[in-house]
């Protein structure tokens, strides 16, 4: 094992970059790293968790199932810690997490992440801070969902994957349209269907799962007020 993989770690946390060097020490040795295949589940729902999920590079589905159905809830983009609320608060996993793409993975030690939390007060405040930020983006999220229509959605994701996944206004989507309209609350007819228009208006160009945004401000008017 290289002891020096978390000091000089290229995609380490906010949180961890408050860590000290004997600290760092401990984490090196109470972490795993993995790579995961698109399509392998890096954790099941209500499987028992005694670890804190880092992920350093790649995109992740995070789904739970629900009373009728599977439901994702967000795309997550590495660097990013999941896990922290389910591992801390239950002992079992209340969602899983499949690759969408090559993804690298860290697997900490859930008491040595407990440790770092009691003993270090500005590692801690990282922590609080990134827990704050999903809680509001999920609270914006559930607002979306019942408040606009399905072109609203369907607008919002699309720039969500443009500006926070992938950084660019070409990408492929890494959703099939099943998938998308499940991310966004549409039905695989409407998401199509929107798709289409969009596509008609000049708003985007679509070759398959290949999308370009062409009118950005258009199509946040439409998720604005969608």
């Amino acid at each position: 094992m290289n002891l020096d993989i978390c000091k000089f770690c290229s995609t380490r946390s906010s949180a961890a970059e408050q860590l000290g060097s004997d600290e760092l020490d401990k984490l090196n040795y109470s972490c795993v790293k993995v790579s995961f295949s698109k399509g392998d589940i890096i954790f099941k729902q209500n499987a028992l968790s005694s670890n804190i999920i880092y992920i350093r590079e790649g995109l992740v589905n995070i789904h739970i199932t629900g009373p009728k159905r599977e439901q994702i809830l967000k795309i997550a983009k590495g660097p990013t810690y999941l896990g922290i609320p389910t591992t801390l608060g239950d002992k079992i996993n209340h969602y899983s997490a499949t690759a969408l793409t090559e993804t690298e993975v860290c697997f900490i030690d859930i008491n040595t992440f407990k440790e770092f939390i009691a003993t270090n007060s500005d590692f801690a405040y990282e922590i609080i801070v990134d827990l704050c930020k999903n809680e509001l983006y999920h609270f914006h999220c559930c607002v979306n969902q019942l408040q606009k229509q399905s072109p609203g959605r369907i607008a919002e994701a699309l720039l969500f994957f443009a500006n926070e996944i992938f950084e660019n206004d070409k990408f492929i989507l890494p959703l099939n349209r099943h998938e998308f309209g499940d991310l966004t609350g549409c039905s695989r007819e409407n998401v199509s269907r929107t798709l289409t228009d969009f596509n008609k208006e000049g708003l985007i160009k679509i070759d398959g799962k290949k999308i370009e945004i062409i009118k950005v401000d258009s199509l946040e008017w439409i998720s604005k007020n969608g």
